[in-house]
């Protein structure tokens, strides 16, 4: 899936959109990426002379990958649906990310009832662990939120 296929599907927009693309996707899984750029405007303050993915950015790109999938294969109409976040646990940072790593996001899904899911999340750079957690969402409406 290139770009401009995610931007029909998720509504986020530069800066904030954190996925560059979708390698596999299926009902219950999906793996993509985030190239990490020099020219990305978090790193202007995280931390000058030292940038480093901020982890939150790392957790938000692992929910949209997360969403991509569920808009794609799990509901009927993706265009009137928004995946929100409504927990996260067991989150555990264990690579800083710098400019110039291709971030790996691969989610599962844990379970689905009615409109509440849960997943897990991994988030590795040359196969090494950055980012895992286990998250819940719930999928509304789009006029709700």
């Amino acid at each position: 899936m290139t770009i401009e296929e995610i931007k029909k599907i998720l509504p986020h927009r530069y800066p904030f959109l954190l996925v560059d693309r979708v390698l596999e996707v299926d009902e219950t899984s999906i793996k993509a990426y985030k190239n990490v750029s020099a020219n990305e405007e978090f790193f202007n303050g995280h931390f000058p002379g030292q940038p480093i993915m901020p982890g939150v950015l790392q957790v938000e790109a692992l929910a949209q990958a997360g969403a991509i999938m569920l808009m794609t294969q799990q509901v009927e109409d993706p265009q009137e649906t928004l995946m929100v976040f409504t927990g996260i646990s067991k989150c555990k940072f264990r690579k800083q990310v710098v400019p110039g790593d291709q971030l790996i996001l691969e989610v599962e899904l844990g379970s689905k009832k009615r409109n509440f899911v849960t997943m897990t999340g991994k988030a590795t750079v040359d196969g090494k662990v950055a980012c895992e957690l286990e998250a819940s969402a719930a999928l509304v409406p789009r006029e709700n939120v």
